[in-house]
């Protein structure tokens, strides 16, 4: 069964720092779009960033831009999701997953999600 595992996610203070990671069971990441989303608290589901599968692209939300930096080591089979000045309204569980291609009108999105794992929770408060 393909899934992706998410980690990295806790507890940081305003303005603070958290790298997430993404790494598959199963299967290679190489030939797949990776896009992180969060689910934050009554809030719909909110694509946040998007990399091609060299990693020649990037896309992301207007919410992080500046903020949240996506990477990823294909030989390490592993996708990154920097996350520098957190704020508060950032809190929420974090997922990843995999797609065909980031969207084409949609900034920090997939074009169709295809698998993703159980999340990892991001809380942001003092």
């Amino acid at each position: 069964q393909l899934q992706l595992v998410e980690s990295g996610g806790g507890l940081v203070q305003p303005g603070g720092s958290l790298r997430l990671s993404c790494a598959p069971s199963g299967f290679r990441l190489a030939v797949f779009a990776i896009g992180w989303f969060r689910q934050l608290p009554g809030k719909e589901r909110e694509g946040v960033s998007c990399i091609s599968p060299a990693g020649g692209t990037t896309t992301y939300a207007d919410s992080v831009k500046g903020r949240f930096t996506t990477s990823r080591n294909n030989p390490k089979n592993t996708v990154y999701l920097q996350m520098n000045g957190l704020k508060p309204e950032d809190t929420g569980t974090y997922y990843c997953a995999t797609g065909p291609a980031c969207s084409p009108s949609t900034e920090g999105a997939l074009s169709r999600l295809e698998v993703w794992g159980q999340g990892t929770l991001v809380t942001v408060s003092s």
